[in-house]
């Protein structure tokens, strides 16, 4: 593998440092698990779309900028090098986007793709179920077809749908063949979230905020050109969508480095406080190395990529690497801060602060969505390792 960049990356390292240098908010974004944060998130990913810079390795006619692997990391790196808003509509872009790709026809990729690399339309998730949390085989609710095979009547219930209360659109799997059972039987829906018989009920998080909701579905009408794949096929389009979600795209190096700085920072700034415990000094230096081995074995895989190679079950590998990696640095931080973590943001003159709340919270999470650390340790365990279920 050559680590050394060629001419024409280091040329787009040099614009897309140079745009964000001259484009960056002056003052933070809201929350975008707030009507107001999420608008101005809406806001943000325009002006990164106008400059060709949403989704860099989409295809140009779909939105994007026709990038490799290299270059996207090379976008992620300067991206939350210069500390640039958290993306919003990653459900959209990052999951549906690559399997619509994949298995979208030529009229849904043009149809969605652009509005989602512009965010005119904003995604959330319809996996989880009240009696399907992490067993997504599990679900019950229905996408019936109609007599005249023109659209699908869906009814059930989704819930912990992330920033459902504000999105446009939802994309999840549906029981279309009501005498199937598990994986079998099941149809991947995209559905509008203002039709009519879709009623969003708000979940607060552990701050308060807007971060989930649950989503009920009356006889709703979904056109049969909505559905992603073939009837019945769902579960297979769905594993894609998941390995998308546990591999690369979702949660690139440059993120976790880039908080791993920050922890560094914070140490320093403190260091009379964390020196006391000389075991977080250890613990900054393993943030510190854990993402820098993350970050080589990101560009090891994008080269496997590049020879044809493909994602499979190491994903879960990656998956619970860097949630268990952001949960480590942001313990780290509320230790090092010690009373100064349990400020929030109102208090102004803690601001620094309420970011490594806000963040460790979030972390929080990490271990859970994207399919829990303990189904991906079994999906190593069995396929990977060749264990008996």
């Amino acid at each position: 593998m050559d680590l050394a960049y060629t001419p024409r990356q280091k040329a787009f390292r040099e614009e897309v440092r140079a745009w964000l240098a001259a484009n960056l908010p002056r003052e933070p974004l809201a929350s975008y698990d707030t009507r107001e944060g999420f608008e101005q998130h809406r806001e943000w990913e325009r002006k990164l779309f106008d400059a060709r810079l949403s989704m860099v390795i989409w295809p140009e006619a779909l939105g994007g900028r026709g990038c490799d692997l290299i270059e996207w990391l090379i976008f992620e790196e300067e991206y939350y090098g210069a500390g640039a808003p958290m993306r919003v509509n990653q459900n959209g872009q990052l999951l549906l986007g690559p399997t619509l790709i994949e298995f979208g026809t030529e009229a849904q990729k043009a149809r969605f793709l652009p509005r989602m690399a512009s965010s005119e339309d904003m995604w959330a998730q319809g996996w989880s179920e009240p009696n399907a949390g992490s067993d997504m085989a599990a679900i019950t609710s229905k996408a019936i077809l109609s007599a005249d095979g023109t659209h699908y009547v869906v009814n059930g219930q989704k819930t912990w749908s992330t920033r459902a209360s504000f999105a446009d659109w939802l994309f999840g799997l549906f029981r279309s063949d009501p005498g199937s059972s598990r994986h079998h039987g099941l149809s991947y829906l995209a559905v509008p979230l203002d039709a009519p018989g879709v009623t969003i009920r708000p979940i607060q998080a552990l701050n308060g905020k807007q971060a989930f909701a649950e989503i009920f579905f009356d006889d709703v009408k979904v056109p049969v050109e909505n559905r992603i794949g073939d009837e019945g096929q769902g579960w297979h389009v769905a594993m894609a969508t998941a390995g998308f979600e546990r591999g690369l795209l979702l949660r690139s190096p440059a993120r976790f480095q880039y908080t791993a700085r920050k922890l560094v920072e914070l140490y320093k700034a403190n260091r009379e406080v964390a020196d006391r415990d000389p075991s977080i000094r250890d613990a900054v230096i393993e943030a510190w190395t854990g993402t820098e081995a993350y970050a080589l074995s990101a560009y090891h895989t994008v080269g496997r990529l590049a020879k044809g190679a493909r994602i499979g079950a190491e994903a879960s590998t990656n998956k619970i690497y860097w949630s268990e990696l952001d949960l480590k640095m942001h313990e780290t931080a509320m230790r090092i801060l010690g009373p100064f973590a349990e400020l929030t943001g109102d208090a102004p003159e803690a601001v620094e602060a309420a970011r490594w709340l806000d963040g460790f919270l979030f972390a929080q999470a990490g271990p859970i969505y994207a399919g829990t650390n303990e189904i991906q340790r079994n999906i190593i365990a069995e396929r990977m390792l060749g264990l008996p279920k």
